[in-house]
């Protein structure tokens, strides 16, 4: 009876330790991302038509993701910027000289990433990697409070990533965002720059002739809620 229970319970043992290798081996996934991103945030409109990043200011926030597989996930962010201009050095003159500005804006989006490689913590049978570039575009809310009159516009976030998974949960990455907005009234403030609203008294529609501003950010996340596979028999 005794050789029967000791039996039993190497048995038992091999069971429990086979298993937990296996969900080491097909890699535990999970479905949510939790973190913070920082880096910089630069404006694109009348007072800077061409210089990338040019005129850098500070942007922060907080990003989640719902992976909804290896390849594909949706994020969601909700980010504060600064961005300014100025028309001093510029080819094209405005009515009254050189002019400048700067303001605080409020970003809120969602858009679909899709990864180039499975992402995960590297190998297993569905050869995953812990480094994957990607790609994303989506939908957002740029809100630009006083000096001049509150700024509401929707906009359009295109961009490029890379992701790192330094630890099973923990992620690093950063990625490089441009968001078209539909309003030409970014770079207004009521006390320095109100001619760089339509200086030109052109009609625009759409995305044509309209404010943009773009984020280079870095971030860290925090995996949560893991995806428990189910036992096939």
């Amino acid at each position: 009876m005794q050789k029967r229970g000791l039996i039993r319970g190497i048995l038992l043992g091999a069971i429990l330790l086979c298993s937990a290798f296996r969900v080491h081996a097909d890699e535990l996934e999970y479905r949510y991302e939790v973190g913070v991103m920082a880096g910089g945030s630069s404006y694109y409109g009348d007072a800077n038509y061409s210089s990338f990043m040019e005129n850098m200011n500070f942007m922060g926030g907080v990003v989640g993701r719902y992976n909804i597989n290896q390849r594909m996930a949706l994020k969601a962010n909700l980010a504060v910027a600064r961005i300014s201009g100025s028309t001093a050095g510029l080819e094209n003159r405005f009515p009254g000289g050189d002019v400048e500005f700067s303001r605080n804006i409020y970003d809120l989006g969602v858009q679909f990433e899709c990864n180039f490689f499975a992402y995960g913590e590297g190998g297993g049978y569905k050869n995953s990697h812990r480094l994957a570039p990607y790609i994303f575009a989506g939908v957002g809310l740029t809100f630009a409070p006083e000096p001049a009159d509150n700024v509401f516009t929707p906009n359009i976030p295109l961009g490029v990533g890379v992701k790192y998974k330094i630890y099973p949960r923990l992620n690093l990455g950063c990625e490089l965002s441009f968001r078209f907005t539909f309003s030409d009234k970014l770079d207004v403030t009521d006390t320095t720059a109100p001619i760089l609203n339509d200086p030109y008294g052109i009609k625009s529609s759409g995305l044509k002739n309209k404010d943009s501003y773009s984020f280079l950010s870095f971030f860290v996340t925090y995996d949560l809620s893991p995806k428990y596979r189910k036992c096939n028999n």
